[in-house]
């Protein structure tokens, strides 16, 4: 007869008082959500409306950084689409990385590629300028002045 382990109980494990994976799995939750509306208004007002995908270039991107309605927009789905991926891959290598060292490590890569992603990304949304000052008139977009 083969015996199964008695599974660990609630006692043994250690548990913090602000439950920190329940706040990550709620995170999950509502995350995902915001980021269904967020993309999908994103894929409609990129896709559909203004000329579908044919009308999407430069001058496009351009155009709609102008506007801070699409820079906070954008922005919103960057940082939560890493918060949310980053949650995510931080729950797979606690799942499947046995040694704490290699958790450690892969945790700490994670972290700083998640990192680098948001400050790079925010950087560009809000420093874009696609007509900047001094340039040489043959390289700017044909709508800017020069």
């Amino acid at each position: 007869m083969t015996t199964i382990a008695e599974p660990r109980s609630r006692a043994t494990r250690k548990t913090s008082r602000t439950n920190a994976e329940m706040i990550g799995w709620i995170f999950m939750r509502a995350s995902g959500v915001l980021l269904i509306v967020l993309i999908f208004g994103h894929l409609i007002t990129n896709l559909i409306t203004d000329g579908g995908v044919h009308a999407i270039d430069f001058g496009f991107v351009a155009g709609k950084w102008a506007q801070p309605i699409w820079q906070v927009w954008d922005l919103l789905m960057l940082w939560l689409a890493m918060v949310h991926g980053t949650n995510g891959v931080r729950t797979i290598i606690n799942d499947y990385a046995e040694r704490a060292g290699t958790r450690l490590v892969l945790k700490s890569l994670l972290y700083l590629a998640a990192v680098v992603i948001v400050v790079l990304g925010t950087l560009v949304i809000f420093t874009f300028n696609p007509c900047p000052p001094g340039a040489p008139a043959d390289l700017l977009p044909s709508f800017c002045t020069a």
